[in-house]
Formats: structure tokens, sequence, C-alpha cells
């Protein structure tokens, strides 16, 4: 059985200013590579005159994450990427991306500056971001007499199942994508008929 963590519920975006230098860190929810690619592009697009765009995402739970990626930007090595990796890994929270733009003040930060500016940007973006849970789910197709449809379709309903497709033959065959944990009472109701 897999196991819930949390997630962004909506993008965020935060601002933080030093040495002149400003960074905006945007940390939102993302699902897969091509999406934080996506994303990364958005931003690009958006600060179009900025200097870097740095970025990490992890995909996954995040005990057991199964993507995550960081990038410094032409920053120096390890001073940007990963310092928003390493928070992102310690707010314990999974499909998420955040990228920090950097627009230089005039000041070198130095690799020390620079490593703890993306950790603060990324750390400021995080702890405000609003988070949900994200459940396992489990994908069934269920097959049912039409003078059922209302009662099984009630039932989906009670166990915030969500219903992805239905087909009208002989029987009813839905498919459907219900919660883990959902998914045994759900089970329990189909075989009392």
């Amino acid at each position: 059985m897999g196991k819930s963590y949390l997630i962004p519920s909506k993008a965020n975006e935060r601002q933080i200013e030093i040495k002149k230098s400003r960074f905006i860190a945007y940390a939102c929810h993302v699902s897969s590579r091509d999406d934080v690619m996506k994303r990364v592009e958005d931003i690009r697009r958006q600060y179009v005159d900025a200097r870097h765009y740095c970025w990490a995402y992890l995909l996954g739970n995040p005990d057991s994450a199964s993507s995550a990626a960081m990038n410094d930007d032409s920053e120096p090595s390890g001073t940007a990427g990963k310092p928003i990796l390493n928070v992102i890994q310690h707010k314990n929270i999974g499909d998420i991306l955040v990228v920090v733009t950097r627009y230089f003040g005039g000041i070198k930060l130095g690799a020390g500056g620079l490593t703890r500016a993306y950790s603060r940007a990324a750390e400021e973006v995080i702890s405000t971001l609003e988070l949900k849970l994200c459940e396992p789910v489990v994908k069934l197709e269920i097959c049912c007499d039409f003078s059922r449809e209302q009662l099984v379709r009630l039932w989906l309903e009670k166990l915030e199942a969500s219903l992805k497709s239905i087909n009208y033959q002989e029987k009813i065959t839905m498919q459907l994508a219900i919660s883990e944990r959902q998914h045994e009472a759900l089970i329990e109701y189909c075989n009392q008929y």
C-alpha cells in the first residue's frame, strides 16, 4: 500500500533582495519532467530580462521520489540548484518545482552568499505554500446491472471515487479511480451483491 504525502495545492511566489540582487522564487505542483520544463520556460518568458533561472524539482513521494533534478543555470556549480533541492527535501513535499529567478544587482555574492540566497528564497516560497494531501489511488473497473447503477454511483460519491468512464452494454461497466484507503470499503460493498 502506498503512503500519502503533501503536494502544493496552488502556485506561490515570493521575492527577496540581497545586496541589490533580486531573487524571485516560484513554487508549484508538477506531475512530470515535461511539466517541469514547460513551467521553467513559462518563468523564462515572464522574466525575460533576468540573468539566471535556477530550479529543482522532486516527483512522487518524497520518501521514495520517482525523479528529482536541479539546475544552476550558469551560476557556479552547486550554488543554486542543489540548495533549492535541499530545502525541498527537508520540507518533505512531493510533486513540486521551485524556480528561483535572479536579477543581478551588481554586487558579487560569492559561492557561500549565493548558496545562502538561493536556500533562503526557496525557504521563503515553500514555507508560505498551500499544501494538500496526495493519496495513492487504485484504478478499478466495476460491472453492474442497470438496476444497481444509481446505488453504485451514490456509493462511489460517498467514497469520493472519481468516475473516469462509463460504458452501457448488456451491463454497465464503470472505470474509476479511488483512494487506497477507500478501496476496501468499495470491495466490501460490491461483494454484498
